[in-house]
């Protein structure tokens, strides 16, 4: 066949549907009558009349940013998508979530709604249905059940099993290995096509076998091999399948194997539209008229009305049932004005200090229903000279974007702030009455502008009315994409031009009639419904937002009643206005000469002008009188459009190609195409204005007349500066607009807009978005409004009104992750908003929360495919939110800041969430290539050359044996006890120490009260043994070498049954006992153990004796297949005819069981050789005497808690402190409370302890000092663990504590592992008599660096700086122990390795393990964990695989013998290492992410699964914020890691499992996970 036609990145989905669908049509019979789902594409043409009809005459319309051209686009799009709808996993939801919402506390919201009669995400799944019902040889499996989990069976449904039909038809001929997956994290040099006709003749044979097998889930197969029957299971291979679908070309890849990280370098299109027009050259306005009775300033205007015409109606406020609340006068609101400002300046304060001066700034807080009050307060400022800064009312201490308010004012010196009485009443108030300081606010006098709390003013005091000057007027707030605030300043000379301006442009004339139903504190309401209406002496009828909620008609009311020449909306009101004129009949707009649209610069306006013009045209309403307009805080009004009588020449419009304005080009198209955007004008230029259009970046060089701009405006009516901002006001306020050949365009500067256009034919004003509305993706700049249209028209709009129940998407967008370009969507209820925070664009949608969660998968998925297609950008995350949750403005609009920071706190609270990283996110660093094959000698000869040593490092001399242990030996050769020279038992060390110190304390056991349980001497411990020894040996008739399983808790009987099993010549076995509460869980493992190690009987005490019998144990076990059980609390009281006297070293002494953090359960065999060497090399390291105390703190089942607990003590005959970890649960400060009253110097612990102490005692510290805990003696404090030291733990202990006299570098680590059981142990400084830190034997400090991560990812060891980007912290893992010898191999080659490069720890010493214990002869499989040998340089050593990966540094440090230290740091198990990407990643670094993305992570684990990365994480807090944990979980992996996450599981607290070492055991965890066992909250499958 011909493979070029699918080559990498040249086949298309469509290509691929129609290629498949050729190699499977002779193999699938075609059934007669029955269609396809080729069938069920809809026409790509236009609509039929019928529907067109249907849409246009709709009354609940969409008719902000969506328009009939736009829709069909859409719709004939998603129906190209139709026949190849894809099987995806559908999320799983615990029913505790599954909340239905009220919808009666819904109001109309401050966005647009939508039509009912659209087409709804059912025709999608009518699609899928006849599919399903077509005639297929695949077999029935296909249609079983997709459900979740059982704790969600009704998430999937009939359209679930029809794509996941269709996606198993073709993906079992795509593949065939389905145990082993192809990563799908990587990219690979062959396109799936083409892998399928590479397979297909080999596949088809096994097509039904393969269906069958995967249909029903019935059986899988996990990554080891392992059967596994699980509907968990199904879903991943679900989404794997998903994954293969053909996508873009990735991106060009900018990583490269040397660590040099080359960012990658945007290549532009060759193809790319560019401009090719003329330089567009400024535009000015016409000149500004002068008028002879145009007043010198505002005040004199006021000043004029009021006393020509005091009762003339100047404003009117409305109740919330559209009744006149309140008229306000020329006359009144001058002699109020003059009361306010005669209080202001001399009622604030004392005579000889007054808190008010001319030119202070004073803040005016009142609500949206009292524009009476604030009219009053902003001229009062006006007379008194004072700068008013209008806020909007804080209703509480934390109040969406209060604390940024509080910035401004504090940055602007406001001390006072003027209220009306019922706002003062309305504010929060403290115990005592007052008002509380609000966070973020200065310190305030609140003032109440009431008349009846105001003093009279003399009649000698009039304020001083001066012509306008350069004098601030007032400063308005503008928040900005970050949520930031900042205050632009209007003087008093703008402020007045202004005003003539819009006088001018608007034809204002005396005592005409103005509806204003925008908030008059800005903008637009606050230009025409409060400044100049005054300069015209018009009457404005304020209609509050209260009102409109209840009746959205109100305003169109109010023009008919008043006869209102002038109107002041938003698109908004427009619309609310179609949903609701059907209810009234008597509406007649004739009067209307001018409806200012004060959001028109916003391109999908015009949907809603067209939408009210053709319902209200026969309402008496001309088309000329839509006047939209373009203004922005810093340049006020840039144009407008005039009512012009003349309807026969329409306005300007024009069709523009979205794909070029995404180049910034304006390229003409035609209707006819599916990604246009059509636009309008918003008139000419404000008279005496000059603008230009400028690039937006860089340089303010001109554009071209085909090219997209920012406008700047030259104008005395305009903002001056950001208060208090130099450097903003001079980018923003002093722009100089140069041309092509660098000459200046005026030598006045211009001031910005953020306005994106163009100026089309007669000087007509064209706006594209706005900057802040700007995103760039991949080069191209896309409008934030724009994608919300596309958004919009995927499904039908719906709202609740009236008791009719709809529902609506709204979008949002904002960008993020600079290094990746892709779209997010997260969906809201009811609103419309746009936020642009820095790099990554995220549309957001909303929805009802009845919607079930394969509705919502639909509407998803036909979301981003739309988007995908119009506008080249992928849907990132889903996210649907309830209703009025989110932080709104006091006029009903979502709080944009607000909502980014809670999305970045994680506190959305969603109530589903649906996430396709996978199709978003295509240029991840590169996939690890491997490099050919090098041979281990190549590798250290390089090494050799580059002046890098080989990693390997000793511990120092072991020595034969010691001056006590020479002692020892003449001790029992004189007693005939010993008869090998050359060694020494430790049964033998045992019966010594009973003859020579009988009466030497080994061993004190501490109850959870901190008292001495019990305690063994030598002699008691001997005589103890002894009797155990006997009961083996006459009741069991145990004989050597049987192995003897010891069942006990924590404690002496422990110790006395190991050294009586050493006396009976058995082999001892140390076991965990069942927990009583979890037997069904813990009893297996015991019997495991039990069964694998071939124990002859098992000893126990007669309360676990019990246990054993009782009926839960025997429900979980069959107990007649126990081995015989002794109870070892009535013991034999004569001794044993005879002690068993060992004669070979190498012989076994006893089994290590441990379960490793992979699940494997595995026994070491220790010889005695190996028990001495070991006994002998702590004892060295640690400085252990018969003079020391030593506190143990550690489980005693394996392990180096097992020695230090039974064994060393014997050895060295130091006394052993010993505190069971099972006692910390009910009094956590038992261990440290009992290490400061003995007054014990070394210690030794688990990081489970040390974390239990950390949150346990962290607030009690000060009590602890009060009862006298002091740890000032501790010299070492040792953290035993088999993994990588957590520095972030250590460091919170020691700087928790370090107020308890804990020193810092007492804390230390030691490592072990299966076949060594202690390679490091770091034992701290020693402690001098006056408390200096001193050098000490021990050796020096544990030694912290940080490594690059990204290097590890790829086995090698780059150093970096502290707080370099991509550092980890790594701290030494201990000192070598004496007689030990590392080196670092290559564990594919088994090479040696240098000191950069990562590789497995290998250990040579004496008290190495002898080998894995199976009992069923297959010790063979795993002989080379313990006898490997180099495959180059020193062959003839035998080294023991730990199976840790690691490195060794040399240090500047020098040890006790003079010598340079080597420190091994050890970095994570290979065993569990992640190979994702060709890259190896260990689990506790994304972990340590994770937990970091979100303060309600308790703990999490990854594991992978089929190349996926699966992420649990435990919730602490409430189920409600499960879905907020799925976006922080998978963002801050992409982000630190480079990775995406597969599926995010979100559980209860205690979910994951943790051994007793505190170690996660992740293989438990996903087999838990694979067989639906987990009950988790939430499951999201990121698709």
């Amino acid at each position: 066949m011909d493979q070029s036609l699918v080559g990498p990145g040249d086949i298309t989905q469509k290509g691929y549907e129609k290629k498949r669908a050729k190699l499977i049509r002779a193999y699938f019979p075609h059934a007669g009558g029955m269609e396809g789902p080729m069938s069920h594409r809809a026409p790509l043409g236009p609509p039929s009349a019928a529907r067109f009809h249907r849409r246009r005459t709709s009354g609940t319309r969409d008719e902000r940013y969506r328009s009939d051209v736009h829709t069909e686009a859409v719709q004939a799009v998603l129906a190209r998508h139709v026949e190849r709808k894809v099987a995806v996993p559908m999320p799983s939801k615990r029913r505790s979530l599954v909340v239905q919402t009220s919808m009666d506390a819904y109001t109309p919201p401050d966005s647009s709604s939508g039509s009912e009669e659209e087409a709804g995400p059912g025709d999608d799944m009518s699609a899928m249905e006849h599919w399903m019902s077509r005639p297929s040889h695949l077999g029935p499996a296909h249609l079983g059940s997709t459900s979740s989990s059982s704790s969600s069976t009704q998430s999937g449904g009939s359209g679930n099993a029809g794509r996941l039909a269709d996606s198993l038809a073709h993906t079992h001929i795509s593949h065939l290995n389905h145990s082993a997956p192809p990563d799908v994290t990587g990219y690979s040099s062959d396109s799936p096509h083409s892998h399928t006709e590479r397979h297909h003749m080999a596949n088809m044979g096994t097509i039904a076998r393969n269906t069958q097998k995967y249909g029903n889930a019935e059986r899988m197969e996990t990554g080891d091999g392992v059967p596994v029957s699980s509907r968990v299971s199904a879903k991943i291979q679900q989404l794997v399948n998903t994954l293969k679908q053909p996508r873009r070309p990735p991106l060009r890849e900018f990583f490269v194997d040397d660590f040099d990280e080359l960012l990658e370098v945007q290549q532009p299109d060759p193809n790319q539209p560019r401009p090719e027009g003329a330089e567009m050259m400024p535009v000015r306005g016409e000149a500004l008229g002068v008028v002879t009775n145009w007043p010198p300033s505002l005040e004199a205007a006021l000043q004029r009305w009021g006393t020509i015409s005091p009762k003339a109606p100047c404003l009117t406020s409305l109740d919330t049932a559209g009744k006149p609340l309140y008229v306000l006068t020329y006359g009144k609101l001058w002699s109020r004005s003059i009361k306010l400002a005669y209080n202001i300046l001399h009622k604030l304060g004392s005579k000889q200090e007054p808190m008010v001066r001319p030119g202070d700034r004073v803040a005016l807080v009142f609500p949206n229903n009292d524009p009476v009050a604030f009219m009053v307060a902003f001229y009062g400022c006006l007379l008194a000279e004072v700068v008013p800064v209008p806020i909007e009312v804080p209703l509480s201490r934390k109040d969406a974007g209060s604390q940024q308010i509080g910035f401004l004012l504090g940055s602007c010196g406001v001390t006072v702030a003027l209220t009306s009485d019922a706002c003062h009443k309305g504010l929060p108030k403290s115990a005592t009455g007052e008002i509380p300081q609000f966070k973020g606010w200065p310190k305030l006098l609140w003032f109440v502008t009431e008349s009846k709390h105001l003093s009279k003013p003399p009649r000698d005091w009039f304020p001083h009315i001066k012509d306008a000057n350069n004098d601030t007027a007032y400063i308005e707030y503008k928040t900005c994409k970050d949520g930031s605030v900042l205050g632009v300043t209007v003087t008093r000379i703008a402020l007045l031009t202004h005003c003539q301006a819009l006088t001018q442009s608007c034809s204002y004339t005396e005592a005409e009639t103005i509806v204003n139903v925008l908030d008059f504190k800005k903008d637009v309401g606050l230009w025409n419904g409060i400044l100049t209406s005054v300069m015209n002496m018009m009457h404005v009828i304020s209609v509050p937002y209260s009102l409109m909620k209840v009746n959205p008609l109100s305003w169109i009311q109010k023009v008919c009643q008043y006869k209102a020449k002038v109107a002041c909306v938003k698109s908004r009101d427009m619309h609310w206005a179609l949903v609701a004129h059907k209810d009234q009949k008597d509406i007649n707009l004739s009067s209307l000469r001018m409806l200012l649209v004060a959001d028109g610069s916003n391109p999908w306006s015009i949907s809603s002008c067209d939408a009210f013009l053709n319902v209200f045209q026969t309402k008496g309403l001309r088309a000329d009188v839509i006047c939209p307009c373009a203004s922005s805080p810093e340049a006020l009004t840039v144009a407008i459009r005039r009512s012009v009588e003349d309807s026969s020449q329409p306005p300007g419009r024009g069709v523009l190609s979205m794909q070029g304005l995404t180049y910034s080009v304006v390229r003409v198209d035609t209707e006819e195409r599916l990604s246009v955007l059509t636009v309008q004008d918003v008139g000419t230029v404000t008279p005496g204005g000059l603008v230009c259009v400028v690039k937006p970046e860089g340089i303010p060089q001109l554009c071209q007349t085909d090219e997209i701009g920012e406008f700047c405006v030259c104008s005395i009516a305009t903002g001056t500066s950001y208060y208090g901002l130099t450097g903003m006001t001079k980018n923003t306020f002093e722009v100089y607009p140069v041309s092509s050949s660098g000459g200046l365009v005026s030598e006045y500067a211009f001031v910005r807009t953020g306005l994106l256009g163009f100026i089309g034919p007669g000087g007509l004003v064209f706006i594209t978005g706005k900057m802040d509305g700007l995103i760039m993706v991949s080069g191209r700049r896309h409008n934030a409004d724009d994608i919300v249209a596309t958004a919009l028209a995927v499904e039908p709009m719906k709202f609740v009104y009236r008791g009719s129940c709809f529902f609506k998407p709204w979008t949002w967008l904002f960008r993020s992750f600079g290094r990746t370009s892709f779209v997010w969507t997260t969906c809201f209820l009811n609103h419309n908003f746009t936020i642009i925070p820095q790099q990554r664009i995220i549309p957001l949608s909303s929805l009802s929360l009845s919607l079930s969660l394969s509705l919502s998968l639909s509407l998803s998925l036909s979301l981003s495919q739309a988007i995908d297609s119009i506008h080249g950008v992928g849907v990132f995350c889903l996210a649907l939110v309830p209703a009025n949750t989110l932080p709104k403005t006091p006029l009903g609009g979502i709080h944009l800041s607000e909502i980014k920071q809670l999305y970045l706190e994680g506190g959305l609270h969603p109530c589903n969430v649906l996430m396709c990283p996978h199709t978003c996110v295509t240029n991840l660093p590169k996939p690890r290539q491997k490099q050919p094959e090098i041979g281990p000698a190549s590798v250290m000869v390089g090494n050799l050359v580059s002046g890098k040593r080989i990693a390997q490092a000793s511990g120092r001399d072991l020595g034969q044996t010691d001056d006590n242990d020479q002692v020892r030996l003449t001790h029992l050769k004189s007693i005939h006890i010993k008869k090998n020279n050359a060694f020494l038992f430790l049964s033998e060390v045992l019966q010594w120490r009973a003859q020579t110190t009988p009466d030497h304390i080994l061993y004190t056991l501490l109850s959870s009260r901190g008292a001495v349980s019990s305690s063994l001497t030598c002699l008691q411990l001997h005589k103890r043994a002894e009797r155990v020894a006997a009961l083996l040996m006459e009741r069991a008739g145990l004989q050597e070498g049987d192995h003897v399983a010891l069942v006990y808790p924590p404690g002496i009987d422990l110790i006395a049954a190991f050294y009586g099993s050493l006396y009976a010549g058995c082999v001892p076995i140390t076991v965990r006992p069942p927990h009583p509460q979890n037997i069904a869980t813990t009893l297996p493992t015991v019997k495991m153990i039990v069964e694998v190690s071939h124990s002859a009987c098992v000893m126990t005490t007669a309360v676990i004796c019990k246990l054993l019998r009782s009926k839960e144990a025997t429900a979980t076990v069959d107990i007649r297949n126990w081995p015989p059980v002794l109870d070892t609390d009535d013991l034999p009281k004569k001794k044993p005819p005879a002690l068993y006297k060992p004669t070979n070293p190498d012989g076994l002494a006893y089994l290590d069981f441990s379960v490793s953090t992979t699940g494997m359960l595995a026994g070491v065999q220790m010889s005695h050789n190996a028990v001495g060497a070991f006994c002998r090399s702590v004892k060295l390291q640690c400085e252990l005497y018969p003079s020391r105390e030593v506190a143990i703190c550690l489980d005693p089942y394996c392990g180096l808690g097992f020695v230090l607990w039974c064994l060393c003590s014997v050895y060295s005959g130091h006394q052993s402190i010993l505190i069971p970890p099972v006692e910390l649960e009910s009094n956590p400060a038992l261990w440290l409370l009992a290490v400061s009253q003995l007054r014990v110097r070394d210690t030794f612990c688990s990081y489970s302890v040390m974390e239990l102490c950390t949150k346990g005692l962290g607030l009690q510290t000060e009590a602890l000092k009060a009862r006298g805990l002091d740890l000032s003696r501790v010299r070492a404090c040792v953290v035993v663990a088999e993994e990588r030291p957590r520095m972030s733990l250590t460091h919170s202990f020691s700087k928790l504590f370090k107020d308890l006299g804990l020193h810092p570098r007492s804390v230390s680590t030691a490592f072990g592992c299966r076949v060594n059981l202690a390679i490091c142990l770091q034992f701290s400084c020693s402690l001098c008599l006056c408390c200096d830190w001193l050098q000490g034997t021990s050796g020096p400090d544990p030694t912290t660096v940080y490594v690059d991560m990204r290097a590890l990812r790829h086995d090698r060891v780059r150093l970096v700086e502290r707080g370099s980007p991509h550092s980890l912290p790594l701290m030494e893992s201990g000192k070598i122990l004496p007689g030990v010898r590392i080196i670092i191999a290559n564990p594919e080659t088994k090479g040696p390795l240098g000191d950069s490069h990562l590789g497995e720890i290998w250990v040579h010493s004496a008290h190495n393990g002898s080998g894995y214990y199976s009992g069923y002869g297959e010790e063979v499989l795993q002989s080379d964990h313990f006898n490997s040998r180099l495959s180059f340089g020193d062959t003839q050593t035998v080294w023991a695989r730990t199976g840790y990966l690691g490195f060794l540094r040399r240090t500047e440090l020098t040890d006790a013998n003079g010598e340079r230290h080597d420190a091994l740091f050890v970095v994570g198990a290979l065993e569990e290492a992640m190979e994702l990407r060709g890259m190896r990643y260990h689990p506790i670094d994304i972990e340590t992410s994770v937990i970091r993305a979100h303060k309600s992570i308790m703990e999490c684990a990854v594991f992978p699964w089929t190349n996926l990365l699966v992420v649990v994480v435990e919730l602490e807090g409430s189920e409600q914020e499960a879905l907020d944990l799925v976006p922080m979980v998978t963002k801050a992996v992409l982000e630190e890691h480079y990775l995406i996450v597969g599926v995010v599981v979100v559980t209860d607290i205690g979910v994951i499992p943790i051994n007793s070492r505190g170690e996660k055991q992740r293989m438990h965890l996903r087999d838990g996970f694979l067989q639906d066992q987990l009950d988790p909250i939430y499951v999201a499958y990121n698709m």
